[in-house]
């Protein structure tokens, strides 16, 4: 179903570039000079298409003038309607607001303000806070470049009266193990529990507790894990998997601020215009099975913490006139990709040719995020969700569960007999197990069990079949495994030991299927 639905993405967008080409191609020869000028051109109304009475401010597609006041209307109420039809945040849950500084996370906090004062018409029920990741240690940034922009934020922060937490980057080296475990959840987020939800919060409504402007101490930036940051980075040789492993240091930063303040949704600002360009890049890096958690509205894959993208409906256009016409606060701040070029790497070059595309077809970033919207995950169920493995880094379900006559297994026969200045006296042979995710070596190996192959070869061979296709990717492209995050290789660790407990232990379980 979901080849079916991106190819038909791509013949739409394909067939618009043909017939753009096709129609330049008729006119080379020809002369149209006299029927251009004398062309009556489209007319744009002088009302405006809601209220038909006030002059028009906004154009956001062609016919669809909007005054100031229509669109203002507009606006909010898409936002209050992604979440009131997805009935995913319940009154007086504690929501966690990713705030990088850019125009959509700063339009998303400047919504949740509205939807909390109290003049607001359907008022939001839920308790917010911030919180902003510094990056500054990527771009090699000073301590004093870096205090001046958290002191702009904090301004900015602080006048929404909202509590919120300026955390470095740097303090992704120091998260626990716990990170990457997901939590077995009990009970089940139905309508019929929404609505009792709704009923409790209405009669304690007195008692609900409001948001206050609070800060924790702000986090000492170590030098020393300001250099390991840098060296992870500069570990990886491409623009492509760097943008990808800076993403998912993100999302575990994220996660454990969330959990350590007790939120239990993570809301995040990505627009459609960004998730349409995620979606391509997303099947060009081999995420294919993971699209529907990176795009979707919800994202489930951390059980305890339910990742939520409100702005999803909303185009770049749309967010940039808003903060426009009504006095938005946002702070710029340059990030990893900031002068890279269009061709530094795959999503770079995926946002300039959607954002080229989209210029000439207004309609192209609304075709791709239709089609995100009808792509679902492949769990069936919560108990399949639990029982599945994980990746370690992505913390999605493992694509490499494939037969053998699948293009994965031929990929990695492949990449095996390519591979010839691999030792002769231990050749790794990687077998995909649903029950074993653990690496067999084929190779010379000794009586007590151990294998001639060296410590970090074996690492390196072992940590691949806990990754996902794309991950494997990312961590192939990196130079040296020894600046990861030492959470992420405890977890690789543990996980490697149980794998090799339970084939010790195989012939004594009792089979599941019985």
């Amino acid at each position: 179903m979901i080849d079916v639905l991106l190819n038909l993405c791509f013949r739409v967008i394909f067939c618009r570039f043909l017939k753009r080409n096709l129609f330049v191609m008729c006119q080379v020869d020809e002369d149209y000079g006299r029927d251009i000028r004398s062309a009556d051109f489209l007319s744009i109304s002088k009302q405006c298409v809601k209220c038909k009475v006030h002059t028009p401010a906004v154009l956001l597609r062609v016919g669809d003038p909007y005054c100031r006041g229509c669109f203002h209307e507009y606006f909010i109420h898409k936002f209050r309607a992604m979440l009131g039809k997805n009935r995913i945040i319940f009154p007086g849950e504690r929501v966690l607001l990713a705030v990088s500084g850019g125009p959509s996370s700063c339009s998303m906090l400047h919504q949740v303000q509205q939807g909390l004062s109290v003049n607001a018409h359907k008022k939001l029920r839920f308790t917010p806070g911030i919180v902003f990741i510094d990056e500054g240690a990527l771009i090699g940034r000073s301590l004093e470049d870096r205090h001046k922009t958290n002191t702009n934020i904090r301004v900015l922060f602080e006048s929404t009266g909202f509590p919120f937490h300026i955390v470095p980057l740097e303090q992704v080296l120091e998260l626990p193990t716990l990170v990457l475990t997901r939590p077995h959840m009990s009970g089940s987020n139905s309508a019929s529990s929404y609505k009792v939800a709704v009923g409790k919060f209405d009669q304690n409504k007195s008692c609900a507790i409001q948001p206050s402007c609070q800060q924790k101490e702000p986090v000492d930036v170590s030098k020393v894990h300001t250099v390991q940051l840098q060296q992870l980075v500069t570990s990886v040789k491409t623009h492509t998997a760097r943008e990808e492993l800076l993403n998912m240091l993100r999302q575990h930063l994220l996660l454990h601020m969330a959990r350590i303040e007790g939120y239990s949704k993570l809301m995040l600002g990505d627009n459609c215009t960004r998730l349409a360009v995620k979606l391509l890049s997303n099947i060009s890096l081999g995420r294919g099975s993971q699209t529907a958690l990176d795009t979707g509205f919800s994202d489930s894959r951390y059980g305890d913490v339910i990742a939520v993208r409100p702005m999803r409906d909303y185009s770049a256009k749309e967010i940039a006139y808003y903060n426009h016409l009504f006095n938005v606060p946002y702070v710029f701040i340059s990030g990893l990709d900031s002068k890279a070029s269009d061709k530094d790497s795959i999503q770079r070059l995926t946002e300039s040719f959607v954002t080229k595309l989209q210029t000439a077809f207004p309609s192209t970033v609304r075709t791709i995020y239709r089609t995100s919207e009808k792509l679902q995950t492949a769990c069936k169920g919560p108990s399949a969700v639990e029982d599945s493995p994980r990746c370690v880094l992505c913390l999605c379900a493992l694509d490499t569960f494939a037969e053998n006559a699948s293009a994965f297994q031929a990929t990695l026969i492949s990449e095996q007999l390519s591979q010839n200045n691999r030792p002769d006296d231990c050749l790794p042979t990687l077998k995909y197990d649903a029950n074993k995710s653990a690496a067999n070596c084929s190779g010379q190996c000794h009586e007590d069990g151990s294998c001639s192959l060296s410590l970090s070869k074996l690492e390196a061979v072992e940590l691949k079949t806990l990754l996902c296709y794309s991950c494997q990717l990312t961590i192939k492209d990196m130079s040296s495994l020894k600046h990861l995050p030492s959470y992420i290789v405890s977890e690789a660790q543990r996980r490697l030991r149980r794998s090799q407990m339970r084939a010790e232990i195989s012939n004594f379980l009792l089979d599941e299927t019985a």
